[in-house]
């Protein structure tokens, strides 16, 4: 907020703790003094445009306390409304008389443009607008604010323990206990100068109401009873002149109550309310720049005062101009001196230059060089050689190579991992930082960059390395750069095993399979089955997550069913009954009962009806059935995985296959099993009932 500067005569501390108390004066003097048509216009127009700078000010900032003068840009700018009220109820009580344009053109030009020679549409119009400013933006606002507050207040306690806790554990010194101190300070005192200060335009908006029924009949009035005007000569003039006076306060008002909405305001900083107002409203020229276009804009409409438009856009249009002339003075660099481009020949294309796509692919930016350098002692390649080792150890077979080079496209920091040539997962690791992952239970929070954890999408923080300890301290989960790209990496080659595993792979792993086990393999393939029949079995036990480490018992069952059916679907079935075991220690590494997830006996009857209707692939499930069972299955999941329990549906081995594919896209942690794969000894328990109670 504070990279640009405004005139020195503009910036001077004496200016600026002035700004302030001039403004409330002059406010103060708008209810007692009156003031001319002409100076109304200005000063309608100077609150249109306040209003504007307010809304995109807020819009532009990042955080809350960015912008912490809001909550008092808030009361002046209603006290500005309250005091032009004023100053225009008495201009229309004593010279409305005269005619339309007796408050200045502003109120006239506003009032034509919402009456359009209706009076009564006029006041309608003018009603809805009222109540959409008092019912809809300026009470949500408020109740924004007052939640606000109340979280923060009852946070404070424990962010306060907290930062106790880190000194007297010496992670932090007195200096940074006492900044981190303020700043909750300030969080706290900031949500509850917007609680209090929302309440003032909550009144404005009330205000407003009562002072345009006041002017109406007020007028009617004094129009008839003191100046002899007739009933239609006294309606048209104060009717416009109410309409447009209420309409170019609350137009503003509808701009401020919208932006209090959008920004967490102001806590008392070290700077006085004067300072605050100078360098932080007025420090974008994006900001002034839009607004003179705005208010430029209106000033060339037909019937607006030109003059009082026109004007004020030039000049905050102006100081924007300067403001933005300064800061490209000063970020004005040497050009840097251009590489000379050495003209090579253009050879004639040939085979060569057809390059085969890599299976698996890692691509970084210039700053993660190091860390898949060999000259470097690069930790990624190890990493990278850890994870193919035990992925071919707990899943069954040798992943493809990873095949790495850097890519200056990419962000410096940048990386993206490949699968045959397509993305399939890319993030930033900043070599030399270290990701502070939140898992939920953190007691604290930490300065650095914040993002998310590439792999599973937890809240996480780039900090720096003197920050792991007290990062540790505080629950997060520290991680180096390397860590980073390789858990990714993990992730993404366990997710994507099914598509890892190619037809050479699985002629590889029979390969390896023959020097152990030559007259299983022989009687398998070429005899009972293809290879490319086996090859879709091992994608479909992939697919779901089941490991193929016991190959001699796949290998066994196929030959068993093999001589019976070729569909792969079935074949999967029979396979996955003899692998149970395997599964259920996969899903439940300990103890014997198990927790699963059932279907209502209606339910399952009436899928059992449409399998049988539609076949093996269930193409015939009713649409209206099946958004039942997904809304079932993901409510039954959640509450599942609330417990800490595995989301496991157990269902009749008919619909396990139908089941498992029809949900595998909405719910990817769900696995659904069969009544046949479970081993004897193990014990179940109904923790959820899809389609009934649980």
């Amino acid at each position: 907020m504070n990279n640009f500067k405004l005139p020195a005569w503009l910036l001077g501390t004496q200016t600026r703790a002035a700004a302030a108390p001039i403004l409330i004066i002059m406010m103060l003097a708008m209810i007692v003094l009156p003031l001319p048509a002409f100076a109304l216009d200005l000063l309608f127009s100077f609150n249109i445009a306040l209003s504007i700078i307010v809304l995109l000010t807020s819009l532009y900032t990042r955080k809350a306390l960015d912008f912490l003068v809001f909550p008092t840009v808030l009361l002046l700018s209603t006290m500005l409304r309250l005091s032009l009220n004023v100053a225009s109820t008495r201009v229309v009580l004593t010279e409305g008389h005269t005619g339309p344009d007796a408050a200045g053109k502003v109120i006239e030009a506003f009032g034509h443009f919402l009456i359009g020679g209706n009076y009564t549409v006029g006041i309608v119009v003018f009603i809805i607008l009222t109540i959409i400013n008092f019912v809809v933006v300026t009470k949500g606002a408020g109740r924004i604010a007052e939640v606000g507050a109340r979280f923060t207040l009852d946070a404070m306690p424990g962010k306060q323990m907290a930062i106790d806790a880190d000194l007297n554990a010496g992670l932090i010194g007195e200096q940074e206990a006492r900044r981190r101190r303020s700043e909750v300070s300030q969080e706290a005192e900031f949500y509850g100068a917007m609680d209090g200060a929302s309440k003032y335009v909550r009144g404005d908006a009330v205000a407003g109401i009562l002072v345009t029924v006041i002017n109406l009949i007020g007028g009617l009035i004094v129009g008839m009873l003191q100046h002899d005007l007739d009933f239609n000569t006294a309606i048209k003039n104060y009717t416009l002149l109410t309409i447009g006076d209420g309409l170019v306060a609350q137009i503003p008002a509808l701009i401020i109550s919208t932006a209090a909405g959008v920004v967490v305001s102001r806590v008392a900083s070290d700077q006085d309310i004067g300072g605050q107002l100078i360098t932080q409203l007025f420090a974008k020229p994006e900001v002034l720049m839009i607004t003179a276009a705005i208010i430029g804009g209106l000033g060339m409409i037909p019937g607006m005062p030109h003059f009082a438009f026109l004007i004020l856009a030039a000049v905050i249009g102006g100081a924007a101009w300067l403001m933005m002339k300064k800061k490209k003075a000063a970020a004005e660099e040497p050009a840097a001196q251009q590489a000379e481009v050495v003209a090579t020949e253009v050879e004639d294309a040939s085979w060569k230059d057809i390059v085969p796509v890599d299976t698996l692919g890692l691509e970084v930016g210039y700053r993660l060089i190091p860390l898949v350098d060999k000259g470097q002692s690069g930790e990624l390649l190890r990493r990278i050689k850890s994870i193919r080792k035990k992925f071919a150890q707990e899943v069954g077979f040798l992943s493809p190579a990873v095949h790495i080079r850097d890519n200056l496209e990419l962000r410096p920091s940048g990386y993206r991992i490949m699968l045959k040539g397509v993305e399939v997962g890319s993030g930033e690791a900043h070599n030399g930082q270290y990701l502070a992952i939140d898992p939920g239970m953190v007691t604290g929070t930490l300065p650095g960059a914040k993002t998310t954890d590439p792999a599973f999408g937890l809240p996480a923080i780039w900090i720096d390395s003197n920050l792991r300890e007290q990062a540790q301290t505080m629950g997060y989960t520290v991680v180096d750069a390397g860590t980073v790209v390789a858990t990714h990496l993990n992730h993404l080659i366990t997710l994507h095993a099914a598509e890892l595993l190619g037809r050479l792979e699985v002629q590889q792993l029979l390969d390896h399979l023959t020097k152990e086990t030559p007259k299983l393999v022989e009687d398998l393939i070429p005899k009972v089955m293809s290879l490319s029949v086996l090859h879709k079995v091992l994608q479909n036990l992939l697919i779901e997550g089941v490991h193929i480490r016991d190959m001699r018992s796949i290998i066994e069952t196929l030959v068993e069913y093999g001589a019976r059916t070729q569909d792969a679907n079935e074949l999967t079935a029979q396979v996955r009954v003899v692998l149970g075991r395997a599964i259920v220690q996969q899903l439940f590494p300990s103890g014997n009962e198990l927790s699963v997830m059932t279907l209502d006996h209606q339910l399952e009857r009436l899928l059992s009806q449409a399998l049988q209707a539609s076949g093996p692939e269930g193409a015939g499930i009713e649409p209206g059935l099946a958004d039942t069972l997904v809304i079932k299955a993901e409510e039954a999941t959640r509450r599942q995985e609330q417990m800490g329990l595995m989301p496991v549906l157990l269902v009749p081995a008919p619909l396990r296959s139908l089941l498992s594919r029809f949900l595998r896209r909405a719910l990817p942690q769900l696995k659904v099993l069969s009544h046949t794969e479970l081993p004897d000894s193990k014990t179940i328990r109904v923790t959820a009932l899809i389609g009934g109670s649980a």
